[in-house]
Order: structure tokens, then sequence, then C-alpha cells
């Protein structure tokens, strides 16, 4: 129990601060919930944990490793991940360009394309989470210095654990801020420049992921 303590003292701070700087996952929530709703931003924050709790337990089935002894397959999933990305932003951006002009002169709401479902939604958010593998190494290497050789065999699941359920209360807490009466009504009237602006960074974090892994 005292290894596990001492784990939580290491691993929890640095988590929170990678999990409160704000990047694709919290685009991929903010935006589904504020398309979809309450239900569309909560599936999305469920496909987000889903992917932190594949990368945490890869990581400590030696998935790091691997990638550390096949550059290949770990170029492989980031230029995936990127492509992901990239298409996803540039669809957004497809949307924002083509809005309908009754949207854009203050009529009743008019949507460029169907809100997500929860199932989309999900999707996105596992997606958007696998997209970027460091998160592989970033566990490898926490969880290697978290946990020494002789810690117990379930220590490390446990450990995996409270990564997922900090990253499910985060993303689910910002699913619920988001679509509060005050801050919806607001991303109502400015929902097409908003949707452009996300497109935009996920396309340019995509792009940028790219140019990284082929330097």
């Amino acid at each position: 129990m005292a290894t596990l303590g001492s784990a939580l003292l290491l691993v929890v701070p640095v988590w929170a601060a990678a999990l409160v700087t704000p990047g694709p996952d919290t685009l991929a929530v903010a935006h589904s919930a504020l398309r979809g709703g309450r239900r569309a931003g909560i599936a999305c924050m469920a496909g987000v944990s889903t992917g932190a709790a594949v990368w945490a337990l890869g990581a400590l089935a030696g998935l790091a490793l691997l990638f550390e002894r096949a550059a290949w397959a770990y170029r492989a999933v980031v230029l995936f991940g990127a492509a992901y990305l990239v298409v996803t932003g540039l669809r957004m951006l497809w949307s924002a360009w083509r809005w309908p002009a009754a949207a854009t002169a203050g009529a009743a709401p008019v949507r460029g394309r169907a809100s997500p479902g929860a199932r989309a939604a999900f999707r996105r958010g596992l997606v958007t989470h696998l997209a970027n593998p460091k998160a592989a190494v970033f566990f490898g290497s926490l969880f290697a210095v978290a946990l020494p050789p002789g810690a117990a065999g379930w220590a490390g699941p446990a450990l995996a654990g409270v990564v997922v359920a900090m990253t499910a209360a985060w993303y689910g807490a910002i699913a619920l801020a988001v679509t509060r009466r005050p801050v919806a009504a607001a991303y109502a009237r400015a929902e097409r420049g908003l949707t452009g602006a996300t497109g935009a960074l996920l396309a340019g974090l995509g792009a940028r992921l790219a140019w990284q892994e082929a330097r």
C-alpha cells in the first residue's frame, strides 16, 4: 500500500498538470458538448477516458518499449493520428465555410451539420486521444519511475485506474460546464466562428504532429 501511495504522490500531480493543459482532447469534448448537448459531451469524455485506459494499460504491458524498439510502429501510429486530426479539422472548416445563410443572418438556429450523436462523439474522443501515441511513452516513463521493480502486481492497474478516473472527472467537468445555459447561448451566437477556429486548431495540431515526426 505504501508503494501505491508513493506512486500516487508522483503520478497524480503530473497527470493533473497534463490534463489542465488545453489540447485536442479538450477541444473534442467541448465541441461535442456544445454541438450535441450534455449527452454527446459525456460520450466524448468516455471515449477520451477509454483511450487513456488503452495507453496506460498498454504502457504497463510494454507498449512503450515496443515503440522504442520498433520505430516504424510508433511512426505509423503518429502519422495515422496526425491524419485524423487534419481531416477532422478540415471537415469542421468546410462546415463553417458552408454555414447556412439563415444561421449567419440571425434567423432561427440552423446547424451547418447535424449535431453529433453519442456514438459519434464517443468515437471522436477515443480516436482523438489515441491519435497521440506519445501518451504511451509518457505513461511508460511515468509508471517506470513511480513503480519500483518490487511493486505488487495490482499496483500498476490500480495506478492506471486512478489516471482514467482523473481523466473522466476532468473532461466530464468540461462537458458539464460548457453546456450550462449562459455558455450554450453564447456559443449559439458564435457557433460558426468557433467551429472554424476549432477546425483550424485541430488541423494545425495534426500538421504539427506530422511535421515533427517527419523531421
